[in-house]
């Protein structure tokens, strides 16, 4: 006994050592992210004051400039201006007192004279024109250079693209600390879980005492499994939704499978469904059932997708964003008999959908659904038999309330051999989900003929006569009884309920 009391003591301080250990490593993670953070940030600001003064010294190098060019043009302007004003008055006086008096001696007039001065005087202001032409050219050429000189300048454009270098590395170092430090936590949550529920055990055997003194350091672990949290709830409330499901786009297969699984754990909870929902989950582990062709990402996935799918708003946003076809696909891809089980699963939840009937057939649901039968694995038959439990219940429904008419789908699509085969299985919920959907199968008249040349009214007599479960053999006797077809054909057999 007293070894017995050893080897779990040593079990216990096992898990105790590797959540230390993963506390520390833990530790360290968070000191270097933090450490590359304040680093980072430092360089930052440097490079960012290196620039600001370099900007700020063109700018005011190019100011100064603009300045010294705007006053020598307007100097310029000015002395043109007066000279071209003493011209003139010098040329008013003579035409004022020579050109009077060669008037008056040699009977010539001033017009050749007042021509040419016209003329000099056109060339001065055509000069002055091209002069202001030269110095606004001018000008708009530096207020260019000024607004370029941040990306220009003095290798700023070389400053700036290192930068972005760097921040684009730090962003993808600081992505995968992150990253590293939720699967950690991850699972060091799940070891002081694991240990709490040794402790437990242990201490309802009355050796609770050799534990005193091994309880977790950390405070809100301890405090999430004293509230009877799981671990997954527990990292859900640490780390925050949004960082999980970011996850499901890491580079690293480990990481996205590992936040597949929290997320499907999480949503196997009806209160965290409508939050990942909202939060983009679903169409994340679309897109990765889509993009991805490993297995064990697309089991994952089927399964998380398959959580959601009990919630019928749910089912209805599957359908929406073509999640149906999606599983099809999946389907007949799909070696593994785990995946298999996933995605009937999930196309099992969406059978149980009566506005979904109609799209199960188009895009291939019960098809696939019937393809995984063919799987034979015991998992996989349980799902794709209450699938078709899901899907015959919205058929007979829809059948009384007068939506539907005809003859069902299942019939239609082959599914009415693998039902009647199935219809008394070994294993219990294969066998009571096919008891189901042959009742419900019976109660719409138009199936009775299909049943009967089918073998179905022996199996719905063994169900009325033998069903283990009360409410299932009394329905079988009912729909028996209400159709005439059954009645007469059992008249002709002499079977007697």
């Amino acid at each position: 006994m007293k070894v017995e009391n050893m080897l779990r003591i040593k079990e216990e301080f096992d898990y105790k050592s590797l959540s230390r250990k993963l506390e520390i490593q833990l530790d360290k993670l968070i000191a270097e992210n933090e450490r590359q953070q304040k680093v980072f940030d430092d360089e930052v600001e440097r490079i960012n004051l290196e620039a600001l003064n370099r900007v700020s010294e063109v700018e005011r190098n190019f100011a100064g400039a603009l300045e010294k060019e705007r006053l020598k043009c307007q100097m310029e302007y000015m002395e043109s201006v007066k000279k071209l004003e003493e011209k003139m008055i010098e040329n008013q006086q003579k035409h004022g007192c020579d050109g009077f008096m060669q008037d008056k001696c040699n009977g010539e007039g001033p017009g050749s004279s007042i021509v040419e001065d016209v003329a000099e005087v056109k060339k001065l202001l055509e000069k002055e024109i091209h002069m202001r032409k030269e110095a606004q050219e001018e000008v708009n050429k530096l207020k260019s250079q000024l607004g370029q000189c941040p990306d220009s300048g003095e290798g700023g454009g070389y400053e700036i693209l290192k930068l972005q270098k760097a921040l684009a590395d730090e962003v993808r170092q600081k992505k995968k600390l992150e990253e590293e430090m939720i699967i950690l936590r991850s699972q060091m949550l799940q070891l002081t879980f694991e240990a709490d529920q040794m402790r437990r055990c242990l201490g309802r055997n009355g050796s609770a005492n050799a534990y005193g003194g091994l309880d977790s350091p950390m405070s809100q672990v301890r405090d999430s499994l004293n509230g009877h949290k799981t671990p997954v709830a527990a990292l859900f409330e640490q780390v925050g939704l949004q960082k999980i499901l970011a996850l499901l786009e890491s580079e690293d297969a480990n990481v996205r499978i590992h936040a597949v699984k929290v997320v499907a754990n999480l949503a196997a909870e009806e209160a965290n469904q409508e939050r990942i929902v909202e939060a983009g989950g679903l169409t994340s582990l679309l897109v990765l059932l889509r993009s991805y062709e490993d297995e064990n990402i697309r089991r994952v996935v089927a399964g998380a997708i398959a959580n959601l799918a009990m919630n019928e708003t749910n089912q209805e946003l599957i359908m929406i964003q073509g999640g149906i076809n999606l599983l099809s696909v999946t389907a007949s891809r799909a070696e593994d008999p785990q995946t298999l089980r996933m995605v009937a699963g999930a196309i099992a939840n969406l059978c149980g959908n009566d506005k979904l009937q109609t799209k199960l057939r188009s895009e291939g649901g019960i098809k696939a659904l019937l393809g995984m039968a063919r799987c034979g694995q015991p998992d996989v038959l349980s799902q794709v038999a209450r699938g078709i439990a899901n899907f015959a219940k919205c058929e007979s429904r829809a059948s009384t309330n007068g939506i539907k008419s005809g003859r069902s789908v299942l019939i239609d699509d082959g599914a009415l051999p693998w039902i009647v085969q199935n219809a008394n299985n070994d294993s219990s919920p294969i066998r009571r989900h096919i008891e189901l959907a042959l009742c419900h199968l019976a109660q719409h008249e138009v199936n009775a003929k299909d049943m009967i040349s089918g073998g179905a009214l022996w199996e719905l007599v063994r169900i009325s006569r033998d069903c283990s479960r009360e409410d299932i053999r009394s329905l079988a006797r009912r729909t028996l009884n209400l159709s005439p077809i059954f009645r007469a054909e059992m008249r002709r057999l002499r079977i007697e309920l």
